[in-house]
């Protein structure tokens, strides 16, 4: 089984040999699109993702290639801009004929590129945590569904914290609202009241967070523990803690789980104030494993700079990548169809330790991490579960607890259980 990324893949000249075999179902060199915001506000996520996936294809070409092939990285902006994402898509799949899309962050930009990839029968794979509530046979989402990320994180407040008052904080888009709406059906089942579960949401880019901090803080007057659950993504993230800071709120006496908050978003603050708040992941870079610490030197030897860090929707990208080049050259050829049916049961090594398995709903069965944020802007890896199969529908809301996603035998993301029937139109929410 492959141990890292220097090796990962198969050796080269098993790769040009099946190329060989089957050179008339691929055209040189293979083109990967990379659909990456690098402006705009959730440029402070999205650029380490496209320099991601430079340096995976640079390390697959160093191998040999795929399929007696050159891959050739097509990169695009989208600038932050939901729509421009979907025009984006089109010019990568119409106009540079790219094979495979690595890309996306928040899911009202995948909202946005779904019709396209399936209106076109492209392939995309999505590295970063969500609302779950979809599964596309175009689409494989290699970062975390609620049931790998959110639901364990508030059971980490409720069991190990004692968390009595929930405030959920958002940015205002798809994701959050979804992630929430999961979240008040999985507290209340677990005897919240609803008058002690706050939501709130926000803009892209806010910046004023005083009266949303202090009205969290006055949550907890009556003495009972609260706790924020923060789905804020980009860099309002770093306008909401500052404000945290000043208003002399520690850990201790507000905990925040975040699900958008790892070593990139943190790498820009000073975390001495920051000391012991939380954040769900499937990985960081703390993580000790030999694996991991190949993955981190080659990062830095890329980037030509060892300050900086990796994270989360990284090792999803590599595991993204790694699975559809096995995929690919198990096929002999690029084809989407070809390439999705040799992505289910796919397994590659987590950099975390254990394997990544791709599932017939297309979600990978990951480990769930909580980690603790230390001075450095790093985490302590504070709880770790065996690996968890990603549910496309959650058990938490009625309307998705009877369905099922199964592309392999199924050949339905959406089928309902009650009924014995596929439905066709997905749920946006």
């Amino acid at each position: 089984m492959i141990k890292s990324l220097k090796f990962s893949g198969v050796a080269a000249a098993a790769l040009i040999a099946a190329g060989a075999a089957s050179a008339q179902d691929v055209t040189c060199p293979i083109k990967v699109g990379v659909l990456h915001s690098l402006s705009g506000t959730m440029a402070i996520s999205e650029t380490t993702l496209k320099d991601t996936m430079l340096m995976l294809v640079q390390q697959q070409n160093d191998k040999g290639g795929l399929l007696g092939c050159e891959l050739e990285a097509v990169v695009v902006d989208p600038a932050s801009d939901w729509p421009l994402f979907a025009e984006k898509a089109r010019e990568l799949l119409t106009v540079h004929n790219v094979d495979v899309i690595f890309g996306n962050w928040t899911s009202v930009s995948r909202k946005s590129v779904l019709p396209v990839i399936e209106e076109l029968n492209g392939l995309l794979f999505y590295p970063v945590q969500y609302e779950g509530e979809e599964s596309s046979k175009n689409v494989f989402y290699t970062g975390a569904a609620p049931n790998q990320q959110a639901i364990p994180a508030v059971d980490y407040f409720l069991d190990e914290l004692g968390v009595e008052k929930f405030a959920l904080l958002g940015t205002d888009y798809v994701y959050p609202r979804t992630t929430n709406n999961i979240l008040e059906s999985y507290l209340k089942s677990k005897g919240i009241a609803a008058e002690d579960i706050f939501v709130n949401y926000t803009p892209f880019g806010h910046s004023d967070w005083a009266t949303i901090v202090s009205d969290v803080v006055k949550l907890g007057e009556d003495g009972k523990q609260v706790g924020v659950i923060s789905t804020i993504n980009g860099d309002a993230n770093i306008g909401f803690y500052k404000e945290l800071a000043a208003a002399g709120v520690s850990a201790d006496d507000i905990p925040v789980v975040a699900f958008s908050v790892g070593e990139e978003e943190l790498s820009g603050l000073d975390t001495s104030n920051l000391v012991g708040h939380l954040a769900a992941w499937n990985y960081f870079m703390s993580a000790d494993t030999p694996e991991n610490a190949e993955f981190i030197e080659t990062w830095h030897a890329f980037i030509g700079d060892e300050k900086r860090v990796t994270n989360d929707p990284m090792e999803a990208h590599y595991i993204g990548f790694n699975m559809w080049v096995n995929a690919a050259t198990e096929a002999g050829t690029t084809d989407v169809d070809a390439v999705r049916s040799a992505m289910w049961g796919q397994e590659f090594p987590n950099l975390t330790g254990g394997t990544a398995v791709m599932g017939v709903n297309h979600h990978l069965s990951k480990p769930v991490l909580i980690g603790e944020i230390r001075a450095d802007g790093q985490f302590d890896i504070i709880s770790e579960t065996d690996p968890v199969p990603g549910d496309a529908w959650t058990d938490y809301l009625p309307e998705s607890a009877v369905l099922e996603s199964d592309w392999k035998d199924l050949e339905c993301g959406m089928y309902n259980t009650e009924t014995k029937t596929c439905v066709q139109i997905q749920s946006n929410y």
